[in-house]
């Protein structure tokens, strides 16, 4: 069993997994195409769950268990994900080889992984079941079932008792890790390691505009209006600032999460970074043709639009360049901008526009308060008055 990247005539892209005669296996094919086009997700999301069920069909194969009905051992597949080392070429070893492993060794998977398998793994099921290739009963097996019908008012709506939900019953405890945001000293430093214009572009697009990895490689020159009046470019939105604008075909595999445009508005730091990049663009002819803003400058192919996963190569290698202690992460570079609005006065509405996301409340993940601000907090509150010595004498 294997993942397999798939391209539609349409050009829209999505991953699938092939069988040992590398023929689609249907379940977990149209599972990958709905999330793909039924809950129009992003590829990279069908590329992980591909990986995911890959992992699980070839348990089942190994251990003579039929996909449709191993839901009662899934929990020797959570031990046999947990343990089982990966070969250098990244295909998984006999089973005999996994079997010398186990409780008491040194995992070869984190809990985070084992879960997302098993979230990709109950979807496919739950699917098969709905479409009566796998029989009902495997659901109970797999999760919690509970009727809509004790839940509040307000969130039964208007099909009280009519629906179940599902909780998961295979599932590992994750140890609580928070994501930390970059600190103003790592991104100087990632800056001052920096060797080209572009690079510089990519980390304060990240750092000052909070753009994610999908977005900021998904940029068009069309969506970056950095001048003081736009209205020349059929834009109503005034001074700098750019779009960003959820497209279904990259060639990059570029994907922005939000489903809405929004519209950030951008500093004259970033103006005057954009201004050198394009200087220094327009010695590659290659990338003439090229719409996307971020190109392929010192690796083929030329011109090229960068690849989300160049992002993560080139923090690597700023992040081991300029000495730090730990490679910085994109998504660490779009909690700093979000920590630093927060501290110079953003309000909740304010983030939530600039950050993509529906909800202020979704916001709580990203915010790392500076300490200073945290101790002038603390400062602030008044230490309690206490009576003098007279007073005291006279009760």
């Amino acid at each position: 069993m294997r993942a397999f990247a798939v391209t539609l005539p349409s050009g829209q892209r999505y991953w699938t997994v092939l069988d040992e005669s590398l023929v689609p296996v249907p379940a977990a094919d149209r599972f990958l195409r709905h999330v793909r086009f039924g809950k129009n997700g992003a590829e990279s999301t069908t590329e992980t769950y591909a990986f995911a069920l890959a992992l699980f069909l070839r348990w089942c194969a190994r251990t003579d268990r039929d996909w449709r009905t191993a839901a009662p051992d899934l929990g020797l597949f959570m031990t046999w994900l947990r343990y089982a080392p990966k070969s250098v070429s990244g295909v998984e070893p006999s089973l005999g080889a996994a079997l010398m492993f186990g409780p008491g060794t040194k995992p070869a998977r984190s809990e985070k992984r084992v879960n997302a398998v098993l979230t990709a793994v109950r979807g496919m099921v739950a699917e098969a079941v709905t479409h009566k290739d796998a029989p009902g009963w495997v659901l109970p097996v797999l999760f919690d079932l509970a009727s809509t019908a004790d839940l509040p008012a307000m969130a039964r709506g208007e099909n009280a008792g009519t629906e179940l939900r599902l909780g998961a019953r295979h599932r590992m405890k994750e140890p609580k890790r928070p994501v930390d945001r970059a600190s103003d000293e790592e991104i100087v430093a990632l800056l001052r390691a920096c060797r080209s214009a572009r690079d510089r572009l990519v980390i304060l697009l990240m750092a000052r505009s909070g753009l994610r990895r999908g977005e900021l490689v998904g940029l068009r020159r069309e969506d970056t209006h950095f001048l003081l009046d736009s209205s020349s470019l059929g834009c109503q939105v005034s001074r700098a600032h750019l779009h960003v604008v959820r497209r279904e075909l990259n060639p990059n595999g570029a994907w922005a999460k939000s489903r809405r445009e929004r519209v950030v508005p951008v500093d004259g730091l970033l103006v005057r970074a954009h201004d050198h990049y394009a200087m220094e663009r327009l010695a590659c002819r290659a990338a003439t043709g090229c719409d996307f803003v971020l190109v392929n400058l010192f690796r083929a192919p030329l011109g090229a639009p960068m690849p989300p996963r160049a992002v993560n190569e080139l923090l690597t290698a700023l992040s081991e360049r300029a000495g730090l202690a730990r490679r910085v992460r994109p998504h660490q570079l779009r909690h700093a901008f979000a920590s630093n609005a927060r501290d110079a006065g953003a309000e909740w509405d304010e983030l939530s526009e600039l950050m993509g996301h529906e909800s202020p409340e979704s916001l709580t993940p990203y915010l790392h308060p500076d300490p200073r601000r945290l101790r002038a907090a603390v400062e602030r509150v008044p230490s309690p008055r206490l009576p003098d010595a007279d007073t005291q004498v006279q009760r």
